[in-house]
């Protein structure tokens, strides 16, 4: 002790060893995304052969590769299940942030869409059982099942911190999200596929449908749809691939933050994290809800008039996308200024940013950086085929106007939403930042708006004859200057939430102006066009969705 002094310094205790599961842990992750992106580039290159007629790859082989890996999925699942099932110790924690109920309530809706999506295909193709492959009728019967143990699997595990069997569930949940991004990608290159026919059927001076033929038919007409039930199983089943899409999605997410989450370590310190209040719509003023409930049905409206008359002569094609682009117009401005507004009224809040650890919250900034790329790729294509293309015509400065305002309106509402997501609730302010005016002169009257209010230091003396504690005061006279904010935002949330509803359907379901204007297809030539907009534009589809789910989070916490 006398030389430690001498000297003035000490050792230092030695450094704690990690333990050997978590010196693993980066090993454990890497094994199962190297899994993940081998069985993923096959899929995706027998998916992407299969899509090309001169190709010798047939969408059986694909029907083949994702029958069979929905079946593995089914059993680790099913196995996951019992193992924790019996095993109490497996998931000693829960990750509050992790499956929230409108993300797994959208999956269970999105699910359904699927289940009846997969019995209009089992009719279909049914209905020339006599020329087709067995695989063809056993693919959506599987996927049907795999639907319903995959939906209840995430809707009562989707939180699991699991400490059991790390490498083996990390592999497994890689796998399992491939699985979703292999269906996600065949979806997506078979709507490709049909609207391509399409297009192709329309320069042909045919009648314009959104359903194409079927790949065989086109092949060689082997299997004829010709009678009334199968072209409506086949139309149905069409109509219903976005469900699909998003649910593959939806469901993908969800898988990843349970892989980040196994054999994670939560701290149960006061502050961690932070429970969404309960939701309340009195605590709006409803100017959003009815903005957003207006521009939503009009686009229902822009909607039908757009399929009804894109479909006729030149004329009216004209005539439905500038209506199409002047409602786009008009809907992305008002989104521009609302998110703006948002932002600004986040310059007034006093709350903390909360910068906790939360993968949830990481991959939903990720996604929507991620997603925006695909409409800033069709965006700027369509600016300089407009700038440096001819003629420049009325069409094509809506086209021009409409490209900017997606570029806008994408910076401005990830910036909102992503500021939003890291704020920490409601009277969550800096302790070391007291206000400047002093509060006092009210007398406490609900105790219950404690938990929703402000937080405000102390004042040295009660306000009034009653004897009501001073944070009681404080927390009365605080109520105003913050609710307002809370309103404005609770709003701003549900209008923009409207919004992406309706900009999701519009493209989900089959309005294309990238195809209907010639001003890209001539300038680019159609293989060139077709291949940025098919790449380009689930992303964009995507990002609406998602945008959605974030926005009701941002309501509820706000």
């Amino acid at each position: 002790m006398s030389e430690e002094l001498a000297s003035g310094t000490k050792e230092s205790p030695p450094a704690p060893q990690a333990e050997p599961s978590e010196m693993w842990k980066k090993g454990g992750r890497l094994l199962s995304v190297l899994l993940a992106l081998n069985v993923l580039l096959f899929a995706c290159t027998l998916i992407s052969g299969a899509a090309f007629n001169k190709v010798e790859v047939y969408d059986t082989d694909v029907f083949a590769l994702l029958t069979a890996m929905m079946l593995l999925t089914t059993l680790w699942i099913l196995f996951y299940l019992l193992r924790t099932a019996r095993c109490p110790d497996a998931v000693p924690y829960r990750d509050p942030h992790a499956g929230p109920i409108w993300l797994r309530g959208g999956l269970v809706l999105f699910g359904i869409c699927t289940l009846v999506m997969d019995v209009f295909k089992t009719g279909y193709y049914s209905s020339f059982f006599g020329c087709q492959s067995a695989i063809k009728i056993l693919h959506p019967l599987i996927q049907a099942m795999f639907v319903i143990i995959q939906t209840y699997f995430l809707w009562v595990s989707a939180k699991d911190c699991i400490h059991v069997h790390l490498d083996l569930t990390r592999c497994g949940l890689m796998f399992t999200l491939t699985t979703n991004l292999a269906i996600w990608m065949a979806a997506v290159v078979d709507e490709s596929v049909h609207q391509a026919h399409s297009y192709s059927s329309a320069l042909s001076n045919t009648s314009h449908t959104r359903i194409a033929p079927d790949r065989d038919t086109v092949e060689g007409d082997s299997c004829p749809c010709n009678t009334a039930v199968c072209q409506i199983f086949q139309q149905s089943y069409f109509y219903l691939y976005p469900f699909n899409i998003e649910y593959s999605l939806f469901a993908s997410t969800m898988l990843y933050i349970m892989w980040k989450n196994v054999g994670r370590l939560l701290a149960s310190t006061p502050g961690h994290g932070h429970m969404p209040s309960p939701v309340n719509f009195r605590e709006t003023f409803f100017v959003g809800p009815i903005l957003g409930l207006l521009l939503f049905l009009l686009g229902l409206a822009v909607f039908i008039t757009y399929e009804v008359q894109v479909s006729e002569e030149e004329g009216h094609t004209q005539q439905a996308l500038v209506v199409y682009y002047s409602f786009n117009i008009v809907c992305l401005g008002l989104m521009t200024l609302v998110s703006l507004s948002g932002s600004v009224i986040y310059r007034f809040d006093r709350r903390v940013m909360d910068h906790h650890k939360n993968p949830t919250r990481t991959l939903d900034v990720a996604l929507l950086m991620g997603a925006s790329l695909g409409q800033y790729a069709i965006s700027y294509y369509s600016i300089v085929a407009v700038v440096v293309g001819t003629p420049r015509d009325l069409l094509g400065g809506l086209n021009l106007a409409h490209a900017l305002l997606v570029i806008a309106q994408h910076i401005f509402q990830n910036v909102f939403i992503i500021e939003s997501l890291h704020r920490g609730p409601p009277g969550a302010e800096p302790h070391d930042n007291p206000p400047k005016e002093p509060c006092q002169g009210l007398i406490f009257a609900n105790q219950d708006a404690l938990h929703s209010l402000p937080a405000c230091p102390p004042s040295p003396r009660p306000a009034g004859p009653s004897s009501a504690g001073p944070r009681e005061a404080v927390a009365i006279i605080l109520a105003p200057r913050g609710h307002w904010r809370r309103q404005c935002l609770k709003d701003i949330s549900l209008f923009l939430l409207l919004c992406n509803v309706i900009l999701w359907i519009l493209p989900a379901f089959g309005a294309r102006p990238h195809f209907s204007s010639t001003v890209e297809v001539e300038f680019y030539g159609y293989s060139l066009w077709a291949a940025i907009v098919n790449i380009c534009l689930p992303f964009g589809i995507f990002y609406r969705m998602h945008a959605v789910s974030n926005l009701l989070e941002v309501y509820v916490l706000s």
